[in-house]
């Protein structure tokens, strides 16, 4: 099984949020409708724009814990390197 680590951020990249998922798709969905009460609902934020995969589970949540911990530049650093329009890569699902 694969799980992914992935940032999301709204629709002028303002607000960051970062999430751990075994289902990338169903979690996007889930996101951009409103389905779960909660940050990311009450601040409209679900333009995906970074996300990694791996096989384990631990390695998946210890990499989640340490991008919340960095700095704002930091996690911006981390999407520009692969995303520097700051596109919503879920348009390609």
């Amino acid at each position: 099984m694969q799980y992914y680590v992935y940032i999301l951020t709204n629709w002028n990249n303002k607000v960051i949020y970062t999430g751990v998922t075994n289902n990338l798709e169903r979690r996007i969905f889930e996101h951009k409708n409103g389905v779960v009460d909660g940050f990311t609902k009450k601040y409209n934020v679900h333009k995906l724009v970074w996300f990694d995969y791996t096989n384990d589970i631990r390695a998946a949540l210890e990499t989640e814990k340490q991008i919340k911990g960095w700095t704002r530049a930091k996690k911006n650093a981390l999407v520009e390197k692969s995303n520097p329009s700051w596109r919503d890569l879920s348009e390609d699902f």
